[in-house]
């Protein structure tokens, strides 16, 4: 299965752990360390879709300024919590997994096993 991406933080635990798992199961994805690569507006809204999410299920709250920046506010619309995930990308959940049969935050990491 070479058509498999992992969006990775090497230095979160369930990240590596679901990494590792992948290639446990003979599976070698691409791994793209959106930390340095970051994300775009349209990448995003891509993957939200995909995973039948909103930018506010994926945002990352734990270790991030999401809240000063106002954004665990109900109030703070998709729109404003996207433009934040693009200007600082620690701000999207990981790991995000895609397949040819859909995408996931395997979090839990024994989500990607659905995927694969």
């Amino acid at each position: 299965m070479s058509d498999v991406v992992i969006y990775h933080n090497p230095s979160c635990g369930t990240s590596r752990n679901t990494l590792a798992l992948l290639r446990e199961k003979g599976v070698e994805p691409t791994v793209v360390e959106y930390l340095k690569a970051g994300w775009t507006a349209p990448q995003l809204t891509g993957l939200f879709a995909k995973m039948g999410v909103s930018p506010r299920d994926l945002l990352r709250v734990r270790g991030t300024d999401a809240e000063a920046r106002g954004l665990t506010d109900p109030a703070a619309s998709d729109a404003a919590i996207l433009k934040a995930m693009t200007e600082n990308p620690v701000l999207v959940e990981r790991p995000i997994v895609v397949t040819a049969k859909g995408a996931a935050l395997c979090r839990p990491m024994d989500r990607v096993l659905e995927l694969i």
